[in-house]
C-alpha cells in the first residue's frame, strides 16, 4: 500500500538541501493539497501547526513515497524527528488528512512543528515564501 507525505517547504524539490536532495528527488509528485492550521516562518524553514478549527490553510503538495523505508528514515533524520524520543524532536511526523480539492481528501504524513513558535511571523497566505517548481 503506498504511503504519502504532504510538504510545505524546504523539503520540495528545488529547495531541499543537498544533504537531503536524494531521498526528495525519490518523491513521485501526486498534487497540490492543504490542511487546516497555521503556518510560521522559523527563518531558515517554515513550521506548521495543525488546528482543524482553523480557518487558516497550510498550502503544500503531496507526494508518494517510494516503497524504500530507507527514504522516510532520512526524511526523519532532517527533520529532527526521533520515534524513539518524540518529545524531544524539533518535529513531529503525523497523519493528517490532506484536501486535494473537488472534495478528495488523502492521508499524508506530515511533519508538525513540535516547539511553541515564539516570536515568529505567521504566514498568512499558507504558503512558504521561497518557491520552487513542484
Amino acid at each position: 500500500m503506498s504511503q504519502y507525505i504532504f510538504i510545505y517547504g524546504t523539503l520540495r524539490p528545488g529547495l531541499a538541501p543537498d544533504e537531503i536532495a536524494r531521498a526528495v528527488e525519490a518523491l513521485k509528485p501526486v498534487g497540490e493539497g492543504s490542511v487546516r492550521g497555521v503556518l510560521y516562518d522559523l527563518g531558515d524553514y517554515p513550521g506548521a501547526r495543525l488546528d482543524a478549527s482553523s480557518e487558516q490553510r497550510i498550502i503544500g503538495w503531496v507526494y508518494r513515497l517510494p516503497e524504500d523505508a530507507g527514504v522516510l528514515q532520512e526524511l526523519d533524520r532532517y527533520e529532527g524527528f526521533n520515534p524513539e524520543a518524540p518529545g524531544k524532536s524539533l518535529f513531529l511526523r503525523v497523519e493528517e488528512l490532506v484536501e486535494m480539492g473537488y472534495g478528495l481528501a488523502l492521508r499524508c504524513w506530515i511533519y508538525v512543528y513540535n516547539l511553541e513558535p515564539v516570536g515568529a511571523r505567521v504566514v498568512m497566505d499558507g504558503r512558504y515564501g521561497k518557491r520552487a517548481a513542484s
